[in-house]
């Protein structure tokens, strides 16, 4: 039986590899560090299908050390100090450190992530994580600040049409076909820019087309008959594939928007699917603080809850909560307040740089601090009446600069008059 076609037409070089040229391109970092014989522990975060498990693969090769490889779905703590000693009794002196490539180090649970920190820091061992989820979710901080992290993109058009022309002008199998790409829109629609999907759609759409012809005949792919093929699947929801990014953004767009029967209709398609409870979870919290945010504080405590019930309690009763949030949050008021406001002090920091904190507000533990005016004339705002008295908080360059801007709803708006009331024209818009 031949193996799949995704598999046939894993790249064996850089020369080879499609998209990532930000990471791998000519003068990239990943291409030079590759380049360069040696590489330090790093996390390759990103959609599925992009290439995150091959150029690992490809490093290894490359720099021709021994590569073991963990799934964090099937293996244990066990498994892991097994391979690290292995990697350790195999390493001859001077040699650069075999690879412990670990895919979906995400669902790693924090004792196995304990056990690799110490190879990590002795250089026992290089590590290579893949993961779909945000690194600083699921990985530990230890092995997170060990690790490089690199994003990956999911691919482009042209990539994707590429690999395309690849997979009928290379592979032994398709190249023998009469294969005409009279059409390729709805090819590229249902990958969702993940290549190992796109292969499959071709293999499976060809073997239709073979089934319903001669074998001598061309086979004419056009978008029609892709979508003809596919839809013998109506839930179309691979939690590891593109719908997975489509339905969990239909879903948070329909929190935001405020339509609370879009966002149970959007979760149902997700819990049908098998989507992961802590996933749902986590975007109602992210939910919580990026859309709904100072106009209902309780959100993100209910957002919270629903996530610590989900941990405590698991399927199929777990889903209860999360509808209850997802409700809550879609029937709140909105705001951004607080997300534009972090946002734009992060800019600001970026363009004024590391400005001094003034005197009177710096801490003063030695008596040479106090010396030199640290904590000079610092009043103590609860020494006063309503626990308010007017000094300067901000560096002397910004004295005046404003990041936050409430909003009109009515939790707001009481936050906004307070500020009025105690810093007058400075908050009046």
């Amino acid at each position: 039986m031949a193996e799949p076609l995704a598999e046939r037409l894993r790249p064996r070089s850089l020369d080879d590899y499609i998209g990532q040229q930000h990471l791998v391109g000519e003068g990239a970092v990943l291409r030079r560090m590759i380049d360069s014989g040696r590489i330090s522990s790093f996390i390759l975060w990103g959609p599925p299908g992009v290439g995150k498990t091959t150029l690992a693969h490809i490093i290894a090769n490359k720099l021709e050390t021994p590569f073991y490889t963990l799934s964090a779905v099937t293996s244990g703590v066990k498994d892991v100090r097994d391979v690290i000693e292995k990697a350790q009794k195999g390493r001859f002196f001077n040699e650069a450190s075999p690879i412990l490539f670990i895919d979906e180090i995400h669902r790693f649970s924090k004792s196995q992530q304990d056990s690799l920190l110490g190879a990590v820091e002795r250089g026992i061992v290089t590590l290579i994580g893949a993961t779909t989820e945000n690194p600083s979710f699921e990985v530990i901080r230890p092995l997170l600040s060990r690790c490089q992290l690199y994003v990956l993109r999911s691919l482009e058009k042209d990539d994707l049409l590429k690999l395309l022309d690849r997979a009928i002008s290379t592979d032994l199998i398709l190249k023998e076909l009469k294969i005409n790409l009279k059409e390729t829109d709805a090819l590229l629609r249902f990958s969702g820019g993940d290549a190992r999907k796109l292969l499959n759609i071709l293999e499976l759409v060809v073997e239709s087309a073979k089934a319903a012809t001669e074998s001598s005949s061309e086979i004419v792919v056009t978008d029609d008959f892709v979508v003809s093929c596919l839809q013998q699947n109506p839930l179309a929801y691979d939690k590891d594939g593109e719908m997975h990014y489509d339905i969990i953004s239909a879903f948070i767009k329909s929190i935001r928007g405020s339509d609370p029967d879009a966002a149970l209709y959007w979760m149902a398609r997700m819990i049908e699917g098998g989507e992961d409870p802590q996933f749902i979870a986590r975007r109602l919290v992210i939910s919580a603080s990026e859309d709904i945010g100072l106009a209902n504080p309780n959100a993100l405590l209910l957002a919270n809850a629903a996530f610590d019930t989900v941990m405590k309690i698991g399927w199929p009763e777990a889903r209860i909560a999360l509808a209850e949030c997802a409700v809550y949050l879609a029937t709140s008021p909105k705001s951004n307040s607080a997300y534009l406001g972090i946002d734009q002090a992060l800019a600001l920091v970026r363009e004024t740089g590391n400005l001094s904190v003034p005197l009177p507000i710096r801490n003063a533990p030695t008596k040479l601090m106090k010396e030199l005016g640290y904590h000079d004339g610092y009043k103590y705002p609860h020494d006063y009446p309503g626990h308010f008295t007017e000094q300067q908080y901000m560096p002397d360059e910004l004295v005046n600069q404003r990041l936050w801007h409430g909003q009109h709803n009515p939790a707001e708006e009481k936050l906004y008059q307070r500020m009025v009331n105690y810093w007058g024209k400075r908050f009046e818009d």
